[in-house]
């Protein structure tokens, strides 16, 4: 498994209130200290904490961004105003704050989207930070990570000596004595600061995501919604010609909708199971048919594609490639995860082996075919 400093895109992602120190005391312990520089830096901010982090981190004269890359002699990368992304709510204006039930629902489905963003592209890592922001914007961050993250990305939270952190005119300890005063007008010398980063465990709920939530826009709550039926018993609802796995709608069509019913009636309902095929099986093959002409109502002529397949008997390049269609629409329907739960499945080995659906007829409504 590739660590993430083995990824040419490195990501720093963090969000921030008024503190934007946030950003160069987390690429300080990144960069210097564990020696995994990133490549780029997002902000996830308020519209008043970009302003004030334009002014502190990215003044062309004063920014203590370009500072601390000078100090370091850190090279190429990249954090401009463009990736500073201020949360906006459901109307599209920018947020000042977040104090209200409202403003937090925002931030959290913005949080979500970015996250979602970033974690499409399979050849960066993402480095995020919780430390900074509104607590409960450090929340949704890692959620979203915990939701979204693969095995490259990594969740942490910077730890700054006592008597320097969250001081306005401290930002990274510099190689170089500077003087700086606390709270009590104290002096302190910003050389003789310590950070580290605590890396922060988290489970990765990704391989139970539906692919379209992956692909798409999802907020917050959506998301977790769909995480949720993890958790949930299986419940298969045949609805027409339509699947419900979960209260979630699967979509599974023509020759392979008739294919799962016959794998319900031949495995759930009978309680036995489909064997494996040495030989073209004409046995399966009538049952199959029936199966199918009870669903459409129609029987097949030998124009049929499916009749034309099954023209010798039900083989078993046949039965993989059903299996393999199922398999493909109910993990873009419900994420890996979830789908085993209402797969067809293989049991035993060699001669032994068969396959079958592991749900209980109480966990399936709507099932009458005879």
């Amino acid at each position: 498994m590739k660590q993430p400093n083995q990824y040419n895109k490195r990501i720093l992602l963090a969000v921030s209130g008024m503190s934007p120190q946030i950003v160069t005391e987390t690429l300080y312990a990144l960069a210097i200290k564990q020696q995994e520089p990133p490549t780029e830096i997002h902000l996830i901010s308020t519209n008043s904490g970009k302003q004030k982090a334009a002014l502190e981190l990215l003044h062309p004269d004063t920014g203590m961004f370009y500072q601390l890359c000078r100090d370091y002699n850190l090279e190429g990368i990249r954090f401009g105003i463009e990736n500073i992304h201020v949360i906006c709510d459901k109307d599209g204006m920018l947020l000042d704050d977040i104090k209200t039930p409202e403003e937090n629902e925002a931030a959290a489905d913005f949080i979500t989207r970015k996250v979602n963003e970033l974690t499409r592209d399979d050849e960066c890592a993402l480095y995020v930070s919780i430390a900074g922001g509104r607590k409960t914007m450090g929340y949704y961050l890692g959620y979203a990570l915990s939701l979204y993250g693969r095995s490259q990305d990594r969740l942490s939270h910077v730890l700054v000596t006592e008597r320097y952190e969250s001081l306005h005119d401290f930002f990274y300890p510099t190689p170089y004595s500077r003087v700086i005063y606390d709270r009590d007008k104290n002096p302190l010398d910003t050389n003789a600061a310590h950070i580290m980063l605590a890396d922060i465990p988290f489970v990765r709920l990704r391989s139970g995501i539906p692919h379209f939530l992956l692909e798409g826009t999802a907020g917050f709550n959506d998301s977790i919604r769909f995480a949720r039926t993890a958790e949930s018993d299986p419940l298969l609802e045949i609805i027409n010609r339509s699947l419900c796995a979960n209260g979630i709608a699967v979509p599974l069509k023509g020759v392979n909708f008739a294919f799962y019913l016959w794998m319900i009636q031949q495995t759930v309902f009978s309680g036995g199971t489909v064997k494996r095929l040495l030989d073209a099986n004409k046995e399966y093959k009538e049952s199959f048919l029936n199966v199918y002409q009870q669903v459409f109502g129609e029987a097949m002529d030998d124009d049929d594609k499916t009749a034309k397949a099954l023209k010798n008997g039900m083989d078993s390049q046949w039965l993989s490639d059903r299996r393999t269609g199922v398999r493909k629409a109910f993990e873009k329907a419900l994420g890996e995860n979830v789908a085993k739960l209402f797969l067809v499945q293989s049991h035993g080995k060699n001669t032994q082996l068969h396959y079958a659906i592991d749900l209980l007829p109480e966990q399936i409504i709507g099932f009458s075919l005879q």
